[in-house]
């Protein structure tokens, strides 16, 4: 029975190259472990992660029209935990403390000083500015680009 992708196998190294692993599957067909599936860390070796007969867990990532089978063994694990986002508490901090100068009074008009929270943008806003500033790049180089190529021009 072949393989479907998403399917996590035990199977024995059979082969080690220099871009990944043969790995020999339980129904007998074999995949590749391409080098960038073999952890989720950066491999310039195969032979630093796995060694031939290792049995290792693999998962199908993809099938392609010749049926050769693509895997993974870094999918097949289970995700590292990320550390925890937020405000790390004062205890584990080996931060010094921000003062909180909220109460304290501005000097121009006696005002509170406040401090207007950072506004969430959306997805589409934040496309919008990125592309705004890209065609600014881009314009201010060929600018420079063009104003290049002129003077070498009159210099000939």
């Amino acid at each position: 029975m072949q393989p479907t992708v998403g399917e996590i196998f035990e199977g024995k190294v059979t082969g080690i190259t220099k871009f990944g692993a043969f790995v020999s599957l339980p129904d007998g067909s074999n995949g590749l472990v391409h080098i960038s599936e073999i952890a989720n860390t950066y491999v310039s070796d195969v032979h630093d992660h796995v060694t031939e007969g290792q049995t290792v867990k693999v998962k199908v990532i993809g099938i392609n029209e010749a049926g050769k089978i693509n895997l993974s063994i870094k999918k097949a694990e289970a995700p590292a935990p990320r550390p925890e986002q937020g405000r790390p508490s004062q205890a584990s901090s080996n931060q010094p403390r921000q003062k909180d100068f909220s109460h304290k009074q501005s000097g121009f008009g006696q005002k509170p000083f406040n401090v207007a929270p950072p506004t969430e943008s959306s997805f589409e806003d934040k496309l919008k500015q990125f592309m705004q500033d890209s065609d600014s790049r881009i314009s201010d180089s060929r600018m420079y680009a063009d104003k290049k190529s002129s003077y070498r021009r009159r210099r000939d």
